[in-house]
């Protein structure tokens, strides 16, 4: 089972972080704590990990319907983003494999 589930790579907050802070963004799962993370994303990228910030995101009412029987709502799904600060002169090219 791996921790990390996949990059964000495609908002531009995360962007940004990756260009001036060298802050590389990730979807998580739930019940990863910060080491784990730091391991993880060591291990698959090769990379050496300053720090971890980790944050939920979700579960809130998305959409909602008018039906025969009254109005429904779904929910947002729940997701754990980390944030990972890498060393000075470490980076993640994300697309070299393309």
């Amino acid at each position: 089972m791996s921790i990390i589930v996949k990059p964000i790579a495609q908002s531009e907050k995360a962007h940004m972080l990756q260009e001036r802070r060298n802050q590389y963004s990730f979807v998580v799962e739930d019940g990863a704590n910060k080491i784990e993370i730091a391991k993880a994303v060591s291990d698959l990228y090769n990379v050496e990990v300053e720090s971890v910030n980790t944050m939920r995101y979700g579960g809130g009412k998305k959409k909602m319907k008018h039906t025969t029987k009254g109005i429904s709502f779904e929910r947002n799904k729940t997701y754990k983003k980390a944030v990972v600060t890498l060393a000075e002169g470490d980076e993640i090219d994300f697309y070299s494999a393309i």
